[in-house]
């Protein structure tokens, strides 16, 4: 069951990939690079980090094969149809909920301090953001503006340790972490919800050169 879950993360993340490079007005080749970097950077960082070896993806045919039939199937549907409004989050916040749970698990699995697990969780769903970000050259990534998206992931991820610590069954813990970043994740695209830049933190009056 888990393993199904996260292939439909890294599918929602290969299409994400895909919408990304169509409105970068790039070829159906970029489209698929995109599509892979934004499937397996994630937990291929997670894994190097963990020292694991072989990287999960190099013998898992079917994640492969997943990632090239979704990209592939998106390149047709974009074709032939106008891509929905919102849809690159949508898909996206999908890609984000289900990998950040399974970067916690595996982080678990390999212990991980407590810590250490949120730290990885995080890591593994918001990597491949950022390298399909900057490889269609938008700067700075989602990641790193005012959005409400590490912040979701951190919570999915304190959500699935506590799970996980009071000893909930592994699929249980999976859906509710993962609907929990889920939730904050398009709640927040949908009412519009930001984190305060810098200068909104500084007290009135209270800059640098103030006095």
């Amino acid at each position: 069951m888990l393993h199904v879950l996260y292939l439909a993360g890294v599918a929602a993340f290969a299409a994400s990939g895909v919408l990304a490079a169509y409105r970068a007005n790039m070829d159906p080749f970029g489209g698929l690079v995109l599509a892979f970097a934004a499937s397996i950077s994630g937990g291929t960082l997670r894994d190097l980090i963990l020292d694991r070896r072989p990287l999960y993806w190099t013998h898992d045919w079917v994640l492969l094969t997943v990632i090239i039939c979704v990209g592939v199937g998106t390149m047709i549907y974009l074709r032939f149809w106008q891509l929905p409004h919102k849809s690159l989050l949508v898909v996206d916040a999908i890609g984000l909920s289900v990998v950040t749970v399974i970067g916690a698990r595996a982080a678990i699995g390999a212990g991980a301090t407590p810590l250490a697990v949120i730290i990885l969780a995080v890591l593994t769903g918001v990597t491949g953001e950022v390298v399909r970000d900057v490889l269609c050259g938008e700067f700075p990534p989602l990641l790193l503006r005012e959005d409400v998206y590490a912040i979701a992931a951190l919570a999915g991820a304190c959500c699935y340790l506590l799970l996980d610590h009071l000893g909930t069954g592994a699929t249980p813990a999976a859906a509710i972490s993962a609907g929990v970043v889920f939730g904050l994740r398009m709640g927040a695209v949908y009412l519009g919800l930001h984190l305060p830049q810098p200068q909104q933190l500084r007290p009135r009056g209270g800059g640098p050169d103030a006095g």
